[in-house]
């Protein structure tokens, strides 16, 4: 049997192990150990005594690949960006942010709701996880709107679909995850994810003033806020954008010159500079050691995951199986556009009953190439390519696509993750009720991923001033 064909029944394999419940981690791994043993073992034609050397060989290539991939520098900014959030948590700002938030915007129809999605989207500013960012704000922006008369459902579908932000404007954990596996500039893809980031906030801003507009009695106006509490409320706010200012300053130096420093060392400040905020606010040993515990079981479940699929992919290089696919995608009679819309609703589909991050890891290493095979290569020029931007160019602007669509599976049932977590903080609520609660945010997420596919400098725009 050929590689090829050892590629495709063993991913076909690990897709029926995921499908009945494995962990995408431990599927992964599993998967990428069989069908190493498999590929060494058919170089020797299945001889009965050359299994043990294909079982030693296999486990010997596959025990090579997590500390080779993880001990990178770069996935260092994982725990430290994890951490900012569960700082930023006790040390009060998530609160300021939503008071801020509220009296400023809250008088538009719906407007508690969108103050939830803003607030949300400046926490996700120093808020490195999802999960992390739909917990903190289920407990915050769910109570308010409930007293005001905001249907739970709905209120738990705007904590849950706003948390997803926190995966596209940095500093986010998958935009990492996605730079180290295909290889490219680590601070020009968190630059990219600022603009688009806030867009999508302000296309769900806009579906929930266009619902309150017209539902009755959908979301009552918050007002009676005088001028001197709206401006009252922004001190307490500022320390956010005090830490996101350290941490663009390390990737990109807006004075011109080198960059103060490298992503690593921006992250790693501003979770000490969050720390010192934490104290100054009140924080104790109790929250320390809470907000230490969440961070390390988040990194450690995204680094398994990395540890479980690098091992796949080692073994998908053996099995050819990227080339192949580049082959065949470039090959297609379509347009690169309709192929890159396919690839799109592929995601979505696969979003379904797979977690972001084990998605992104799985298929990148496939999909990548194929995509940028299609562009016309990794050093094709703008003018040749066949998205019209150039292959470096073309790598940032898919990598923001398959995380806004990777924020698209957070909340698409029946594995949503952020729904359940929203779910689990609440006790009033079940998974069903967040479900039908983010439903009206599908039709946001289609509407901006349509417009970041045509208008490619909505996403270019700020990178390419580095």
């Amino acid at each position: 049997m050929e590689p090829i064909e050892i590629g495709l029944w063993v991913s076909g394999g690990m897709l029926v192990m995921i499908v009945l419940g494995m962990r995408v981690a431990f599927a992964a791994g599993l998967a990428g150990m069989i069908g190493l043993i498999w590929i060494f073992w058919a170089k020797k034609d299945y001889g009965f005594d050359d299994f043990g050397w294909a079982l030693g060989v296999a486990v010997k290539t596959a025990g090579q690949v997590p500390h080779s991939k993880v001990s990178s520098q770069a996935l260092s900014l994982i725990p430290t960006f994890i951490l900012i959030g569960y700082l930023a948590y006790y040390a009060g700002l998530t609160k300021a942010l939503f008071e801020a938030a509220k009296r400023w915007i809250a008088w538009v129809p719906g407007g508690l709701a969108v103050a939830t999605v803003f607030a949300t989207a400046g926490f996700a500013a120093v808020s490195g996880a999802s999960v992390a960012t739909s917990a903190v704000f289920a407990r915050i922006a769910i109570p308010e709107m409930l007293k005001i008369g905001y249907n739970k459902q709905f209120a738990a579908g705007v904590v849950a679909a706003a948390g997803t932000l926190a995966s596209l404007i940095p500093p986010s954990a998958i935009l990492v995850i996605y730079a180290i596996i295909v290889e490219q500039d680590v601070g020009k893809l968190l630059l990219a994810g600022f603009i688009p980031g806030a867009f999508s906030a302000l296309v769900y801003a806009s579906l929930i003033i266009g619902m309150a507009l017209t539902i009755k009695d959908f979301g009552p106006a918050v007002k009676g806020y005088t001028w001197r509490e709206r401006f009252a409320s922004l001190p307490p706010a500022l320390p956010i954008v005090f830490v996101v200012l350290i941490i663009i300053l390390f990737v990109y130096n807006p004075f011109g010159g080198d960059a103060w420093g490298t992503p690593t060392e921006g992250g790693a400040i501003g979770a000490f500079v969050v720390f010192l905020m934490a104290l100054y606010q009140g924080m104790r040993w109790p929250q320390l050691r809470d907000a230490l515990l969440e961070t390390a079981k988040l990194s450690v479940m995204i680094f398994t995951i990395i540890w479980g699929v690098l091992i796949y992919v080692r073994f998908l290089g053996f099995a050819d199986l990227p080339s192949a696919f580049s082959d065949w995608i470039t090959s297609l009679t379509m347009s690169p556009m309709l192929i890159l819309v396919c690839i799109l609703l592929a995601y979505a589909v696969l979003g379904m009953f797979m977690d972001a991050i084990g998605m992104l890891l799985l298929t990148l290493p496939v999909v990548y190439p194929a995509v940028m095979a299609l562009n016309g290569g990794d050093a094709v020029a703008a003018a040749d390519s066949a998205f019209g931007m150039s292959g470096p160019m073309c790598a940032i602007w898919f990598g923001i696509l398959v995380v806004k669509m990777a924020e698209f599976c957070l909340i698409t049932p029946p594995i949503g993750l952020n729904c359940f977590v929203v779910a689990g903080v609440r006790d009033d609520l079940s998974v069903q009720d967040v479900f039908k609660g983010v439903m009206p945010f599908f039709i946001a997420d289609a509407i901006t991923i349509a417009l970041l596919v045509s208008f490619p400098m909505i996403v270019l725009w700020l990178p390419s001033l580095v």
